[in-house]
């Protein structure tokens, strides 16, 4: 099997000597090895199973003693089309889900009492990079890759946070095909699928491989009405990717997406709206859009058996757009008497542009007799986001971006990174590893512009703010091989989140901002045990704890007259993680070509404000939008080439405001989200080899839930999930 590495362009002088190893598809699957694996498709690529453990290393990273979890997409049973993540993700314990967008483009999760907000308390990737705003200032995923283009999904907790950088929730890695799992020079993939509320989806994708040459592109498009009124989306997405094996030892990767979203805001309803009918909507004027395009080059050199160094170099260019009217849902958008005409819509349009580097390098060396492997690198990033708000738009019914005038509000966002990483794994035994780390970091961030307009028309500038600062974050990790397959793992990390855009952008006639205001550190810590017991059983289960630190807020001052930005307090979030997945049928016969498998994934998180906490209204108070527990669990059914299953999913109550509000109010915007029990079923049949069905309900029964209280976009009020849809696809391979 032919291994491929990464380049390096700032050379780390990792000494000592070293033994190669090798690595075959059948150790990647069963064992937990020191594996320095090749090509980005291989991992999990033979398994029949969507979950995986991740090995100790893949590429240039260091998995050991870490939180990690691999989904391989071709083995999920759901509805990829429409980014079904609470499928998706169901064997990753403690994954909580924002399910408020038909279209499946803006995912939002979180874990351990975090946030699901877009994703952004998880450092979010493609192939290895940032896809985010901004990973510093505005860390939101507007955009997420098509998950039929994408060969697995690497999820990374606690510990990660010294290789991959800022966010409490970890790393999140959409790993796209490439191409380099094709045996001919040219292959066809087709996927057409139709379902509920005419959604229509059209993946297409053609890749191939000859010589030193891979490839893979494809084309997706994705339009649908949306389960509720007034949510009907388009979404086209294209991706292709080239890589050329110069040498045996070097290959270069170039690679762009570019996506477009469309969507139209049902927005929000009050709760006594959302029970007698989930899918009314108030707003038919509310737009939004989304355009994304990521580049990327990639190089990989094999330095020697034992060293591998990786370049890439990347770039984000997005621009959101949105015009809709943002009154609470209390305020209906009716036709002005006065003027005959709707009243004017708000206009907010951003635009990023941001462009890093990220240089890794790992290499095995030895003391005495003992192999160790080191892995390190550097991350060199600048960000600017331009955002104008507030714009008085048109009176019409469309998308609209047209503004009266000026926005009131123009400003400009810029960031720079520079970072420095290493872990070390020392091997004490044949059974025992530790892994120390350290990051050190180099941030800075600034903002100026106009911040609005006085009674007399008098540009308000905003308070001249820059931030600069360096710090460095430390951790250890370890793990103890009990069996070959088996082992427990721990490890403590510090982590942080930057200062955010919104806190820089202070109204001086209102705000000020503390001018030692800091970036929230804290820091991550987990203690499991995992692994697989032959081919039937995979479990994990683990503690956790994480201690979130100078949390950014504001706290009224003068009177109330004065709103203070500044570090207002901590929370603490702890408890349990735990998957157990059985092939029953496998344990009593192995070679039994029929599985029945059986899963449940369960987390229990309490997670809660400092009692020394700056505004006494939330010292103490659970931390909003973290339900307690959260199970999913499933059985699947496989004969030949027709495979059932069928989900369930449980999330508890939540708090959508740190104050704990239980009774809703009025305009729904605050309030208690209530637990709620979902059902999906699914089923696929490989009519030929090339050739599969595939059908799916989800919400088999109909439930009336929500996940998300929004107090502006995409629309103030309780944003209902979809009731009960079904899809249907055909895929046919050539």
């Amino acid at each position: 099997m032919k291994k491929s590495t990464t380049i390096l362009i700032f050379p780390l002088f990792l000494g000592g000597s070293v033994s190669a190893q090798s690595v075959t598809k059948d150790t990647i699957a069963q064992k937990e090895t020191t594996n320095y694996l090749p090509n980005i498709t291989v991992v999990g690529r033979n398994s029949k199973s969507d979950y995986q453990q991740l090995p100790d290393i893949v590429g240039t990273d260091i998995y050991a003693g870490k939180k990690s979890a691999l989904i391989v997409l071709e083995n999920v049973q759901g509805n990829l089309s429409t980014n079904t993540m609470r499928q998706v993700m169901a064997k990753i314990p403690g994954i909580q889900i924002w399910e408020s967008d038909p279209s499946g483009i803006q995912i939002g999760i979180a874990a351990r009492g975090l946030s699901p907000n877009r994703s952004w308390e998880f450092n979010t990737r493609q192939n290895g990079y940032d896809i985010a705003a901004d990973p510093f200032g505005y860390p939101e995923a507007y955009y997420n890759p098509q998950l039929q283009a994408v060969q697995r999904i690497e999820v990374v907790r606690g510990q990660g946070s010294l290789q991959y950088g800022p966010q409490f929730g970890g790393m999140v890695n959409y790993i796209l095909k490439n191409g380099s799992e094709m045996d001919k020079p040219f292959e066809l993939e087709s996927q057409q699928t139709v379902g509920s509320a005419n959604m229509f989806n059209s993946f297409n994708a053609i890749g191939g491989k000859k010589g030193k040459i891979h490839y893979y592109a494809f084309f997706d498009h994705r339009n649908g009405d949306g389960w509720r009124q007034n949510s009907a989306y388009n979404t086209n997405s294209g991706f292709f990717t080239f890589t050329w094996d110069i040498t045996n030892k070097l290959s270069v990767s170039a690679e762009m997406m570019r996506s477009n979203l469309r969507s139209q805001q049902a927005g929000g309803l009050t709760d006594n709206q959302l029970q007698s009918d989930p899918q009314q909507s108030f707003r038919s004027r509310n737009w939004f859009d989304i355009t994304w395009t990521t580049p990327a080059i990639i190089a990989n050199y094999k330095i020697s058996e034992h060293t591998l160094w990786t370049t890439k170099l990347f770039g984000t260019i997005g621009d959101r757009n949105s015009v809709g009217y943002l009154q609470p849902i209390t305020v209906a958008d009716t036709i002005n008497a006065a003027t005959g005409k709707y009243n004017s819509r708000t206009v907010n349009a951003d635009q990023y542009r941001n462009y890093g580097l990220e240089s890794r390098m790992i290499t095995d060396y030895s003391i005495g007799k003992v192999k160790n492997t080191i892995s390190g690198g550097i991350r060199l990033y600048t960000g600017s986001t331009y955002r104008r708000t507030e714009g008085l738009g048109t009176t019409g019914t469309g998308y609209d971006m047209a503004v009266i005038g000026d926005y009131p509000k123009d400003i400009t966002f810029t960031s720079a990174n520079a970072a420095l990483f290493v872990e070390n794994m020392f091997r004490l035994s044949n059974k025992i590893s530790v892994i120390p780390g350290a990051r050190v970091e180099w941030l800075q961030g600034a903002a100026n512009g106009r911040n609005g307009f006085d009674t007399k028309g008098n540009e308000i500038m905003l308070q001249d703010v820059q931030r600069s600062r360096g710090f460095a974050l430390f951790g250890i990790g370890a793990e103890y091989k009990v069996t070959a397959t088996t082992r427990f793992y721990g490890n403590v990390a510090q982590a942080y989140r930057p200062i955010q855009f919104a806190n820089l952008q202070a109204p001086p006639t209102t705000d000020v901002i503390d001018p030692d205001l800091k970036d929230a550190k804290g820091y991550n810590a987990d203690l499991g045990y995992k692994g697989k017991l032959k081919s039937y059983l995979q479990f994990d289960g683990s503690m956790f704890y994480l201690q979130y630190n100078d949390r950014v807020g504001a706290i009224t001052r003068n009177g109330g007259k004065e709103r203070f930005i500044t570090n207002v307090g901590a929370s603490t979030s702890m408890g349990f993680e735990g998957l157990i997945d059985i092939n029953i049928l496998k344990a009593f016969n192995s070679n039994m070509n029929t599985d029945l498998n059986i899963y449940g994934s369960y987390s229990f998180t309490d997670s809660k404000y400092s009692t020394d906490h700056l505004d006494a209204n939330i010292s103490g108070k659970q931390v909003e939008n973290a339900p307690r527990n959260i199970f999913r669990g499933g059985i699947s059914f496989g004969h030949k080439g027709v495979v059932a299953s069928l989900q369930y999913s449980y999330v508890d109550k939540a708090y959508s405001d740190a104050n704990n509000t239980e009774k809703p109010t009025v305009n729904g915007q605050t309030g208690l989200i209530p637990a709620y029990n979902v059902l999906d079923a699914a089923a696929s049949w490989k009519v030929k080899p090339n050739v599969t069905i595939k059908a799916g309900l989800n919400n088999l029964t109909n439930e009336t839930y929500f996940t998300r209280r929004a107090g502006g976009y995409p629309g103030p009020g309780a944003l209902p999930a979809d009731g009960r849809t079904f899809f249907a696809s055909l895929m046919v391979k050539i």
